[in-house]
Order: C-alpha cells, then structure tokens, then sequence
C-alpha cells in the first residue's frame, strides 16, 4: 500500500508531497518533493480571517484544491507510478483559522478535496481536525500520534520538535506504560516571517542573519512571555489567529521605537525561549530533542536551543530515518492509511479529545455505484 500526504503549512512556502510506501518495514519514504505557491496565491491566503467574504474563502478553495491536485500529478510524474498505485492521499488542507478554545470551537483548513480527487483519480483523506474538535479535543497537534509510532525509544526518553509557523512538540518516554502527550508551545518561525516580510520584503530571514545583526530588548522580551498561553496547562493549540502582528503590536505599544532588527532577534529568542521552557518543564527527564519543519534550517535558532537546552542531544529527525522537512507531509500519508484501515488518529492525552476517533472523511474520485469512465 502507498499513501501520497500533502501539507501546505502556515509559512505557506511550499506544497509538501511525500509518497510513503507501507508494504515495507519499517514504511518507507519513497520520495518527497515541494512544489511553489505563486506570490499570489500566497498573498490571497493570507489575509484570510475569521472576517474574511465566504466568496473569497469559497475561491481559493477551489484554487488550493486544483494546486494540490496537480502537485500530486508532478509527483506522479515524477515516479513513473499511476493513479492505481496508490492507496490515498491525505491532504491536511491550508489552515486559515483555528479557534479551538471559541465558543462554539472551529477550526477551517481549505483545499478543497473533492477537486484533489477528481483531478488525481486518487481517493483522498481530508479535513481531519474537525472529528477531534467534535469529540472535545483542541484538533490539534495530530502529529503526536505519528511520532510515536516511528519514533519512540525504549532506550531513552525522546521529545520531537516540529518548528513551522507555530512550534509543537511531541513527548515520547521510553516507559510504554506512559502516555505520549505534546502541544503547540507558541510562535515557531510565524511571526519571525511576519515581521521580516514587513520590514525587509522577503519571506523569511534566511539563517537568521537579521535576528543575528539585532540585540535582544530583554523588556520586551519579557513583556511577550507574559501572554497568558505560555502558563497555560496542556492540552493547547494556537495558529496565526492568535501569535499574529496585532498580538506583537499590542506588546509593541508601550515601548517607543525599537530597531526592527531588535525586534526580529527578540522574536527569535522569544522562540527559543518557549520552546525550551516548555521542554524542561513538560519533559525534565528527556535527553534527546529531534527537530524537524522548516526551523530545522535556522541556525540561530537552533543554535539557541542547544544552549538553552544543556545535557539534551540536540539533532534533526533525519538521525531517525526521516527528512526533517517531510515529516509532517509522512504524517498525513500515514493519517490517510489510518482512516482507510478505521484506526483512530487521534492521541486524546494530547488533544484532550474524550476518546480516540477516526479522522478525516473519504472522498472517491467516483461513485462506488458507476464504473471508472
């Protein structure tokens, strides 16, 4: 069985595909690719909120739906494989809200799956936040689940790292009486992203070179890890919908004009810092931190972390067999076989769900009923 997983996360830098095999042992990952989001629809996607014209949302969709069907049409290309050689494909969709903690709770990820279906010939998984979210959980992080199947250890305490948009981190002791737990921590490379592309015009602050050239404003500094989340118990999850440039300008306001550069190194630390409290206090027995997502590529950041983290063997998940940039795209390919199999995808002592569900809803490129044509 091969199972094809798409992520598209928050910095929106990429479509993330992964083609894992599941015949082999351990799963393999067969191939990985990204595809580019054009500036446009980057741009589109982004100015989507809670406020945002149900015609808009409607249209990129759609938009989202083609783009990543025809991402999945290059990967195939790519192999040499056709439509029948896969099992499914599990698409997480493109985040625009999540307010898990709202009254009512309501999570929204866009790309619309019938049109992945039908474009690729491939049934395709989707939308598997919500079930969570309808049987109490906060939906999120799902990828918990996943690392715990590939990357827990008998021999040591683990915590896997994943710093997208939003950083998460999945807690994996080595007692197998112990549950797996984990949660969003805060701003990943969000914010960081935010700020540059504001003052500087480019997507990301490549290295961390910015953050580098700046001085940290410890009053700041201390300003933002005084937000509410941080002291918050698990179970937790946030989004841009909350760790946005209103809730950095709200901090902003009562200190003056700061250097820009000041401030990017601020946010990165402010990063670090979470990151590492979090660890420390949810995990103090854990000696091996593995990191994956797009912050894996930030030395400064992670530079930050091992000195923020003495004692505690700092790598990538590569050291584990899987490529620190797929392993969320992996994640969905293996949440698609889950749903296909009526296996649960959900770790309640992570999300808070009040029992394991199964997640996502099916969709066929053609009815069961009619033949393929």
């Amino acid at each position: 069985m091969r199972c094809i997983g798409l992520m598209s996360g928050t910095s929106m830098d990429a479509v993330d595909v992964a083609l894992v095999d599941f015949q082999s042992s351990p799963p393999a990952l067969v191939h990985y690719a990204q595809y580019p989001i054009t500036d446009e629809i980057r741009r589109d996607v982004r100015v989507l909120d809670q406020h945002s014209p149900v015609t808009e949302v409607a249209r990129l969709d759609a938009v989202l739906g083609g783009l990543f069907g025809d991402a999945v049409l290059n990967l195939l290309g790519e192999t040499g494989l056709q439509p029948h050689d896969i099992a499914a494909i599990g698409s997480h969709g493109q985040t625009i809200l999540h307010l898990p903690d709202a009254d009512p709770p309501r999570t929204l990820q866009i790309g619309d799956p019938n049109l992945i279906a039908r474009r690729t010939g491939i049934t395709t998984v989707a939308d598997f936040r919500r079930m969570d979210l309808a049987a109490g959980g906060q939906g999120a992080p799902l990828a918990p689940a996943f690392h715990a199947c590939y990357f827990r250890s008998p021999e040591a305490d683990r915590v896997i790292l994943n710093i997208g948009g939003i950083a998460n981190i999945t807690l994996l002791p080595a007692d197998p009486s112990m549950d797996v737990t984990g949660f969003d921590t805060g701003p990943g490379n969000g914010l960081l992203d935010d700020w540059n592309r504001q003052h500087r015009g480019t997507d990301m602050d490549r290295d961390g070179d910015w953050a580098a050239s700046g001085t940290v404003a410890d009053v700041l500094l201390q300003s933002l890890e005084k937000d509410a989340y941080f002291s918050r118990k698990p179970p937790k999850s946030s989004g841009r919908d909350y760790f946005n440039l209103d809730w950095l300008r709200r901090h902003l306001a009562g200190f003056g004009t700061l250097d820009p550069a000041d401030v990017q190194a601020t946010l990165l630390q402010l990063t670090v810092g979470s990151i590492a409290t979090a660890v420390t206090g949810s995990a103090p027995a854990a000696r091996e931190l593995y990191i994956c997502g797009g912050g894996v590529h930030n030395p400064l950041l992670v530079d930050g972390l091992r000195r923020s983290l003495p004692g505690v063997h700092s790598g990538s998940t590569a050291e584990l067999g899987v490529d620190p940039d797929a392993v969320e795209a992996v994640t969905f390919a293996w949440l698609a076989k889950r749903r296909l199999d009526g296996e649960p995808g959900n770790l309640p002592a992570v999300t808070g769900a009040q029992r394991a569900v199964l997640l996502g809803g099916i969709y066929k490129p053609w009815s069961q009923a009619t033949s393929h044509k």
